[in-house]
């Protein structure tokens, strides 16, 4: 049964910063060999189960506007992922976690935070910006 606990152990944050710093080198090199060198990712956060079965990588891309693509492909790339990054730690780790991604837009939520203090997405102004609210 994997899990995450609330509380994470020195084992656990110290697998997900060597999976961190590994999957970041490889995703980055995989996507400058397919030739999508203009696309900045990042691996924001990882997050392991307390049994060490199950590793969660959170990744930011940007401009955002290829993040939905570009998650598709590091799906489809995920095992050639893992294998390359359980070469990379065949002698840290016994066995590799499965990987599992998701994206983090918080880069795009800070943004438009950011965005809305400067005035620049003023909805007194655009109300069109505003989400309608649906009748019951």
């Amino acid at each position: 049964m994997s899990y995450f606990c609330s509380m994470e152990t020195n084992r656990q944050k110290k697998i997900a910063g060597i999976l961190q710093q590994d999957m970041a080198e490889v995703i980055q090199r995989l996507l400058s060999d397919a030739g999508r060198s203009n696309i900045v990712v990042s691996v924001t956060k990882v997050r392991v189960t307390a049994d060490l079965s199950l590793a969660k990588a959170y990744i930011s891309v940007f401009p955002t506007k290829f993040a939905n693509g570009l998650m598709k492909d590091i799906e489809k790339m995920s095992q050639q992922i893992k294998h390359e990054i359980a070469q990379r730690t065949r002698h840290q780790f016994r066995r590799m976690p499965e990987l599992e991604f998701f994206s983090d837009d918080s880069l795009e939520y800070i943004d438009q935070i950011d965005r809305s203090l400067k005035g620049v997405d003023n909805p007194i102004e655009h109300p069109e910006l505003l989400q309608r609210r649906k009748k019951k």
